[in-house]
């Protein structure tokens, strides 16, 4: 350990640091509290040793200061020597951030003994700390994984809750448009009915992907619904621009050719989009969007199925200029 030692006595300070030496410990020896806070700051000591009466700058407030100077996640030993041995003065080196007490004269044993005890104390807190770092990584890679579909890689229907409630009361602030799909893979049980679940679990692997590449913007999000159900939620985006971009979807799954013989609309896989689009203002819920998404599918599927289906209730803006306009 690197042990700062701030002793105005000359004679007292070479002699503690000639002890530590012997015990194989490394001394930072300072003369008063400037230069001790300096070297602190400096080297960043495994421990210091500190005097009470020392020019200028007393050992209590040189401990406070180091107190003071730490982090919520650092924490540097103190141990004061002292020739003070009144009750009072323990008292009030422990208040001030003090770990322990010892009177001079000190042997070197009783000295060896302290400072070896707050090595197992340093370590023993690295430990915990290392544990506890290591324990917010895997905590925060759990909650990641709880909000990702297992079998897509994409979001799942927790995340697009989440971000559709943090993403409409940001766009509410703002009296902004806000688009919503639901996505549902067209005659998805026949698929599976013909081809087995591996190859429908392969099938929607590639739905997911061609979903998300579609989507660029921060704050645009796609996520398995639930089975065979999408939804892609458009912060700060209106109808039109919206629309556009749900025939890109619409047309990105079709071109991934997967055959699909039992379906009544098309040889491959094809993709039917409910969009609703409202302005986030006043006492209106995300929830009323999710309804009218969900309405607008079932009328696209109702329809025929392979296309789009609008409900809206804000269409001032039109087309790509109108989504570039609202990103």
């Amino acid at each position: 350990m690197r042990i700062l030692v701030i002793e105005d006595t000359l004679t007292a300070l070479k002699v503690v640091c000639h002890q530590l030496e012997k015990l194989g410990f490394r001394p930072i020896p300072a003369r008063d509290g400037v230069a001790g806070l300096r070297l602190y700051e400096e080297e960043k000591p495994d421990l210091v040793l500190l005097d009470v009466i020392l020019p200028g700058m007393n050992g209590m407030e040189i401990a406070r200061r180091i107190r003071g100077m730490e982090s919520e996640s650092e924490w540097t030993p103190i141990i004061f020597l002292t020739s003070r041995a009144r009750d009072q003065d323990i008292e009030e080196a422990i208040n001030a951030g003090g770990d322990d007490y010892l009177i001079k004269p000190v042997s070197e044993v009783v000295l060896g003994a302290k400072v070896r005890a707050m090595e197992r104390l340093v370590q023993m807190r690295h430990s915990l700390v290392v544990m506890s770092s290591r324990l917010d990584e895997a905590n925060g890679e759990l909650k990641r994984l709880s909000l990702v579909d297992g079998l897509t890689g994409i979001p799942n229907r927790r995340k697009l809750d989440e971000s559709l409630e943090r993403e409409w009361r940001r766009c509410k602030r703002g009296n902004l448009p806000f688009t919503l799909f639901m996505a549902d893979v067209d005659y998805f049980k026949q698929f599976n009915d013909t081809y087995g679940h591996q190859a429908g679990d392969e099938c929607l692997r590639a739905v997911a992907q061609a979903l998300a590449g579609q989507v660029h913007r921060s704050g645009d999000l796609v996520a398995r619904y639930g089975g065979e159900e999408f939804g892609v939620i458009l912060p700060e985006t209106d109808l039109g621009g919206a629309i556009i971009l749900a025939e890109s979807m619409r047309r990105a799954v079709e071109a991934l050719a997967i055959p699909h013989m039992n379906s009544s609309v098309s040889p491959v896989v094809t993709l039917s989009i409910g969009v609703a689009s409202m302005r986030a203002e006043g006492g209106t819920q995300p929830d009323a969007l999710l309804r009218a998404a969900d309405q607008a599918l079932y009328a696209a599927k109702r329809g025929g199925r392979n296309r789009i289906n609008c409900q809206a209730e804000d269409v001032s803006l039109k087309g790509e200029e109108g989504r570039e306009a609202a990103g």
